[in-house]
């Protein structure tokens, strides 16, 4: 072997170790940075005529296992999911308030708790129902439980307004990525074509493609032209030969009547690519789970609360509206939309009655509700009753008013039903309602008796045969409306299944305390449900690392190897110099 062969030999060695000591410095200097795997520079023998003359590095590579890649993939999506739902549960959970310990105590301050706290203040005021401030207690009681319901409504339609400017966020981060992606798709390919590692450039690739799938559920492969391709669960491209932008536009505002329906222009926008739907293909990683909060589990809530909203108000107008207050009210508008042309199918008899300030009869009709078909020959009839004058008004609503200084109207149901819900007179126009309003957004104590310029309703009005006029019809005091508030708010009732929950019978207190306890093993299950799609997550990706991370042990003594490699190349140039020294003394010499 010649010395020039030698010494190429040597060179070659020295040049491929100082690659290798490049490559393992640079594995140990990124060891934390995220998503980067351990490259390797693959060193092979250089032949010429049969004879080795040499070394050289043939790539730089790194070594990810695909189907574990595929698995840390899929895991990461379900601990997106996971995570946002684990954390709109738990502001869900919060918004009902604590529970207490102690079954029909007033100490929580869930639901259930306020509305045990309404009927201890009811069951106080029936020993003395004459007492103001026991009253006043009642009605500030009943208030506190509708202005729960109202701001645990608004809490729920806050959470879905989050949800959705989480969505166009999370949509924003998805469509970043999905750029970076088919960016990083063309530099691999160009570096490929020049013979240079792609290596670092796919761990990049890698990253953004979890970040992806920590937002969406997907499908990708890799192509035969090196591309990575992204796809939704149906198959819509997300990145083939270039990105393709997800397009979604945020509700400017959102209430419980704001739905997201495929195909509809009202409500939520749908989520496109390419003018095409992907609502519902999207079902996992943050934005499936965003949707699912939105349009499935938080109008879930909000349907439960409807439902106690509406069963609570049905129950206490059921009694106010057979009852008046002392003194009566100057007017009774109703709540229920009607017009003059409205039928009427009614049967039995109602009294409606002028009074004084003290309860005593001005003048009074009594009222054959099967002569009347409309609601225009109703309020006629209420016309011809002296002291009163009646009308639909511009709203729609049935209005009574006593006419006369000091006068007010008072309604005893007697024998009526009216409608196909066979309700009272008073019950169906809504014209004695302690409590207003359709849903728990808009629930209520009534304005008036809110304020103190009506008193509460704990009054009957006379249902003797011939009362007279002068005489006492209304009086205040009795503790048989108080009872009957008491006996409405804990009787059982019937609550349809709804949101999740089974249907039920119980009372106003146990069905608040079902809903609070629904909310809490939701938020419950979806915490542990977390916590094992973490430990999941973690499982896989600990177990990529292991099998592509960098090892700092292995690293550091393999770079000490080559140190000492690349010293004995150094020696062995020097060595061959030497001889190359001597030959030349030796020739010169000569």
């Amino acid at each position: 072997m010649s010395l020039n062969i030698a010494r190429s030999i040597a060179f070659s060695g020295l040049s491929a170790t100082s690659v290798q000591i490049s490559v393992t410095s640079s594995n140990i200097s990124n060891a934390d940075t995220t998503g980067y795997t351990t490259k390797t520079a693959n060193q092979s023998s250089s032949v010429t005529n049969g004879v080795g003359t040499g070394v050289t590095v043939a790539g730089i590579t790194s070594t990810v296992d695909k189907l574990l890649l595929k698995s840390l993939i899929s895991a990461t999506s379900e601990l997106g999911s996971a995570d946002t739902t684990n954390t709109y549960l738990t502001s869900l959970e919060k918004l009902y308030g604590s529970t207490s310990s102690t079954d029909r105590s007033s100490t929580g301050t869930s639901l259930a708790n306020s509305i045990a706290a309404l009927e201890s203040a009811l069951s106080s005021l029936a020993s003395t129902p004459s007492s103001a401030s026991l009253q006043s207690s009642v009605v500030s009681a009943l208030d506190d439980v509708v202005s729960q319901l109202r701001e645990t409504s608004s809490g729920i339609q806050k959470l879905r307004g989050d949800a959705d400017q989480d969505i166009s966020s999370s949509i924003d981060d998805v469509n970043a990525d999905l750029e970076r992606i088919a960016d990083l798709n063309a530099a691999i390919k160009q570096t490929a074509a020049a013979g240079q590692s792609t290596a670092d450039l796919e761990d990049q690739r890698n990253t953004a493609l979890q970040d992806v799938a920590s937002k969406m559920n997907i499908s990708y492969f890799t192509a035969s032209n090196g591309d990575l391709q992204i796809y939704t669960a149906s198959g819509q491209a997300l990145v083939d030969s270039s990105a393709h932008a997800i397009s979604y536009t945020a509700a400017a505002k959102v209430t419980a009547s704001t739905t997201y329906t495929a195909g509809s222009s009202s409500g939520f926008s749908p989520i496109t690519v390419n003018g095409v739907d992907i609502t519902s293909q999207i079902s996992g990683g943050d934005i499936g789970a965003l949707v699912t909060l939105r349009d499935k589990t938080l109008p879930d809530a909000q349907s439960q609360l409807d439902q106690l909203a509406q069963q609570l108000a049905s129950a206490m107008n059921g009694v106010s509206n057979s009852a008046s207050s002392v003194p009566a009210p100057t007017s009774l508008t109703g709540t229920s939309a009607v017009t003059s042309g409205t039928a009427l199918s009614a049967t039995g008899t109602v009294r409606i009655a002028a009074t004084d300030q003290s309860g005593n009869l001005v003048s009074y009709g009594d009222l054959d509700l099967s002569s009347y078909s409309t609601v225009g020959d109703l309020v006629t009839a209420l016309n011809g009753i002296s002291g009163l004058s009646a009308s639909v008004d511009s709203d729609g609503h049935l209005s009574i008013t006593a006419t006369g200084s000091g006068k007010g109207v008072a309604i005893n149901e007697m024998t009526n039903s009216v409608g196909s819900s066979g309700e009272g007179f008073s019950e169906y126009f809504g014209l004695n309602d302690l409590v207003t309003g359709t849903s728990a957004s808009d629930i209520a104590v009534n304005s008036k008796i809110l304020s103190g310029t009506n008193e509460l309703q704990l009054a009957t009005l006379d249902s003797s045969s011939s009362p007279t006029v002068g005489s006492t019809v209304l009086s205040s005091g009795s503790a048989t409306i108080v009872n009957a508030f008491y006996d409405a708010l804990t009787e059982s009732r019937t609550f349809s299944s709804n949101g999740g929950l089974a249907a039920t019978n119980g009372s106003l207190a146990d069905y608040a305390s079902a809903v609070v306890s629904d909310v809490a093993s939701k938020s419950s299950q979806a915490s542990t449900n977390y916590t094992a799609k973490e430990t999941a997550q973690s499982t896989y990706a600990e177990s990529l690392s292991s099998q592509s991370g960098v090892n700092l042990d292995e690293e550091s003594a393999k770079l000490s190897t080559l140190q000492n490699k690349y010293s004995a190349a150094s020696e062995l140039i020097q060595a061959i110099n030497s001889m190359y020294s001597a030959l030349l003394s030796a020739v010169q010499s000569t």
